[in-house]
């Protein structure tokens, strides 16, 4: 058997201090005495090592969590789901999580698929009930960082399963990743201070504009996004590695009109291509795909998967990523021609708030159209766009145009 590709030490413990010393606390590292959740699976380990020694260097603390990874052989999740009665599907060891939580300042979790279609054959219906029950830990984690004490950073390692969906050696699925998050330059970290320095000026720029709604026109698209009261654009902030993006977390009840998806969505273990979503007054009013949609009807059915939880675009200038990675966290960061654009689907972001998001309620949270779900699925178009803002001056501006930001 042919040896998996692994990149050299140099590379992983410069990607592990990325992670480590800029991604977490938001660009400034952790600090001594800090917690650590480090969660990866079998064929991360170089990573996983490394980043754990970077943490013990910083003077932090590790919790680890490491996985089997899913094979022909041992497909853990999918006999999960196939032998689990209802009842362990919606197990929860609340106890058990909340005190992890509790004990945690941060956490880095590595994506590193096996197999990307490891449910196929799995009924759609477990896997959100599986999502739903899981979900206070989720609020456990946003209430805990809305209050400033505790933050998050995901990264990917390639394999050879990833690798291969795209048609690409496992040497030049690397090379995206080791390009797109600095790691061939002598000291990533003053790259990623240098570049979330110019998302931040554009980030910025769209604050100042005080938009009170988007219209994304586009031979794939025509729709209309209410960005609501209180809201903020985000980005740069080193949530996921690498970031590029800019986005917000707009009122989902002014959602209206059409968009196509030019980009495949691996979900839930399955392949989703060719998504078209219709909107009408904040809710998905029909959902169509070429492939698996009995899984997309399945998550949009989801109690609140019906509304969009994000809104995002991608500046071509800012991106080294140029090739299609079949995983989210680079495709929808992703640069090439046009740049790129998401919507995220479910639940919302509370770092777009304009304020102290610890001080608000449920309640407030629902009034002002923040969506809140057990879902939260990111949907991606490369597809040529012009994205118009509609003013609360009553005027209007392009604000995205050929890939880029035209602020």
């Amino acid at each position: 058997m042919k040896k998996p590709y692994t990149p050299s030490r140099k590379i992983l413990e410069r990607y592990a201090d990325v992670l480590v010393n800029f991604a977490l606390r938001s660009g400034k590292g952790i600090k001594r005495g800090e917690v650590v959740a480090v969660h990866g699976s079998e064929v991360s380990k170089p990573l996983y090592i490394e980043i754990i020694k970077a943490i013990r260097k910083s003077g932090g603390h590790v919790i680890g969590r490491y996985s089997p990874d899913d094979t022909r052989a041992y497909n853990f999740g999918k006999d999960f789901y196939l032998n689990a009665t209802d009842e362990q599907i919606k197990f929860f060891p609340a106890k058990y999580l909340k005190g992890q939580i509790d004990e945690i300042d941060h956490s880095i979790s590595i994506v590193a698929t096996t197999n990307k279609r490891s449910l196929q054959g799995v009924d759609p219906k477990k896997i959100m009930l599986r999502g739903q029950a899981w979900k206070p830990a989720r609020d456990w984690e946003d209430n805990k960082e809305n209050k400033g004490k505790f933050t998050w950073t995901v990264a990917l390692y390639g394999t050879p399963a990833m690798a291969k969906e795209v048609k690409l050696s496992e040497k030049e699925y690397w090379n995206q990743i080791i390009k797109a998050c600095f790691l061939d330059k002598p000291n990533p970290i003053l790259e990623w201070k240098r570049i979330s320095a110019q998302v931040k000026n554009y980030k910025n720029k769209l604050n100042k504009l005080k938009i009170e709604k988007v219209h994304i026109e586009s031979p794939d698209a025509d729709l209309w996004i209410k960005i609501g009261k209180k809201r903020v654009w985000n980005g740069g902030s080193g949530r996921n590695i690498p970031s590029f993006e800019i986005f917000t977390s707009p009122d989902w009840r002014g959602t209206n009109g059409w968009i196509r998806f030019n980009q495949p969505l691996y979900r839930y273990g399955n392949l989703i291509e060719k998504i078209e979503l219709e909107f009408r007054n904040g809710k998905v009013v029909k959902s169509t795909a070429k492939k698996n949609e009995k899984i997309l009807k399945s998550m949009v059915a989801t109690a609140n998967a019906d509304k969009v939880g994000e809104y995002s675009l991608t500046d071509k200038r800012f991106s080294k990523i140029t090739k299609f990675m079949a995983e989210t966290l680079f495709d929808e960061n992703m640069g090439g021609p046009q740049g790129n654009t998401h919507l995220a689907l479910g639940s919302s972001y509370h770092d777009c708030y304009d304020g102290d998001p610890s001080k608000v309620s449920k309640k407030e949270w629902e009034k002002l159209g923040y969506n809140d779900s057990s879902v939260h699925t990111d949907i991606i178009s490369t597809a040529p766009r012009t994205v118009t803002a509609y003013l609360l001056n009553r005027k209007k501006k392009v604000i995205y145009k050929n890939g880029q930001f035209t602020l």
